[in-house]
């Protein structure tokens, strides 16, 4: 890989008001497969906060009284401002964070149009208002935008989480600062330079980016309306006790350790094929993954074999190399801490059936290798704590009772899989699943359904109508006779 730096107009930069301002403090944005620096990501000031939210406060009244085909319009434009960047945004977000480029060109290239231009569609065909008849008269029931919404994003999937937020917002009519994660502040910028494009009035969207002060600052800034958070459980709940406090509405997208029932009917060629995504997907860098395996006891051995192979087959090198399965975490730190759980394991109880160390062939860059861990107990903490790696855990069970048991015996509730060659009894145990989503034979999300977690998995749902509602307050108009 040749290391080479991005465009000067994403480097240092952050986006108020229509403008582009130069950063005096910036934090260098690393490329994940080379450790060498990529860019400078802008460090905003609680200054520059005020500014972004007094400018997404000034542009609110005219945006949000502006009609569903007006907003759909821009929302349109945007997409198709974007989608002309996807193959050098796609790129830039693998160079930032080591996601593959086979991936990254759907979550980062493709996805944020067509999420776009769903809400765009939907936003002109939920009404405004509707009228209910009472008793002795009526009530019109009006959606209005929630006001001046704070959208702050990780950095494992930075452009479609932003669009998760973006496209939703600006469709119910409320304005945006995007805070963006300092590891990807970089990419944050097409979003920017997309919204000059498309003409999309100043301080409708606003981008800046920044570390943990900044988010609390913006979190908790007066001028905020709505906060909508992914990340961290443990962030979240800060996040949520700020927003209590302030009787602040919030979405939260939290963490997540999901299981995968594998049941004894199960074909483990087709259930190996799609657990190379479900369990493996963005080098293990995402919150919904199939992280726990739970293995029937009367296969047990045959699966802790299959899985181990899947996890040696695992191409791992260049993120930007079309082949390329598994690149480099996010940076030396999240590397270290996934080490760091690999080395409890070996420490533990649990079997060592694959992996276990960093690529002998990849000596720059934070690589892991594909690791199995089998003979977890539920109650270890390999199996109880979000890694955020390429790391799973095989569990065995006896019965379909005892899975969903052990799959619902966990702090989290974000996703989780069902295995098996009968499609209704999979069902019949994934509806007994207590999560927020889950697979029958396949993990993918549906921009038309609701996707979000229960329990420590977060507050809210995102995607399909329900998105657009998060966004949205309700007024009841009360009226005598007739309509």
């Amino acid at each position: 890989m040749t290391a080479t730096s991005v465009p000067t107009e994403l480097s240092a930069r952050y986006f108020i008001g229509g403008r582009f301002f130069t950063a005096d403090n910036v934090q260098p944005v690393v490329e994940a497969a080379t450790g060498e620096p990529l860019g400078d990501g802008a460090c905003v000031t609680e200054s520059d906060i005020d500014d972004a939210v007094t400018a997404a406060r000034q542009a609110l009244p005219e945006w949000r009284s502006s009609s569903p085909d007006h907003r759909a319009g821009l929302l349109n434009a945007l997409a198709a401002a974007l989608k002309s960047r996807a193959t050098a945004t796609s790129q830039l977000v693998s160079r930032e964070n080591g996601m593959p480029i086979s991936l990254s060109r759907g979550a980062n290239g493709a996805f944020p149009p067509l999420l776009l231009r769903y809400y765009a569609q939907l936003v002109t065909e939920i009404p405004i208002e509707e009228i209910r008849p009472g008793v002795t008269g009526h009530t019109i029931v009006r959606r209005e935008a929630v006001g001046v919404v704070a959208a702050i994003i990780p950095w494992n999937y930075p452009q479609a989480l932003a669009v998760m937020k973006i496209a939703p917002a600006l469709a119910a009519g409320c304005t945006v600062v995007l805070k963006a994660s300092p590891e990807t502040a970089l990419d944050a910028l097409v979003f920017a330079d997309a919204a000059v494009e498309a003409g999309l009035p100043p301080g409708v969207l606003n981008v800046v980016s920044g570390g943990p002060a900044t988010g609390a600052y913006l979190v908790a800034h007066p001028g905020v309306d709505k906060v909508a958070f992914t990340g961290s459980t443990a962030t979240g709940r800060i996040v949520a006790e700020m927003c209590g406090r302030l009787m602040r509405p919030v979405t939260l997208e939290l963490g997540g350790k999901s299981a995968a029932i594998i049941l004894d009917d199960a074909d483990l060629d087709v259930t190996m094929r799609g657990l190379r995504t479900a369990s493996f997907v963005n080098n293990g860098q995402t919150c919904h993954l199939s992280s726990r395996i739970l293995a029937p006891r009367s296969r047990y051995d045959e699966i802790v074999d299959a899985v181990a192979a899947l996890a040696d087959s695992m191409t791992v090198g260049d993120p930007l190399n079309p082949s390329t399965e598994i690149g480099p975490l996010v940076s030396s730190r999240q590397r270290d801490r996934v080490l760091s759980y690999i080395a409890l394991g070996k420490d533990g109880d649990a079997r060592l059936v694959a992996g276990g160390s960093v690529p002998k062939d990849q000596p720059r860059g934070w690589f892991v290798s594909p690791t199995v861990f089998a003979d977890v107990d539920n109650s270890d903490r390999l199996a109880r704590e979000e890694i955020f790696g390429p790391v799973l855990t095989i569990s065995a069970y006896d019965t379909d009772d005892q899975a969903i048991a052990l799959a619902n015996d966990s702090e989290f509730g974000l996703a989780g899989t069902v295995w098996s060659a009968d499609t209704e009894r999979a069902t019949t145990v994934a509806r007994a699943v207590h999560t927020g989503s889950i697979g029958v034979n396949d993990y993918a999300l549906d921009v038309r359904a609701p996707f979000g977690g229960v329990k420590a998995s977060g507050v809210g749902r995102e995607l399909g109508p329900e998105g657009l509602e998060a966004y949205r307050t309700l007024k009841s108009i009360y009226r005598t006779g007739s309509a």
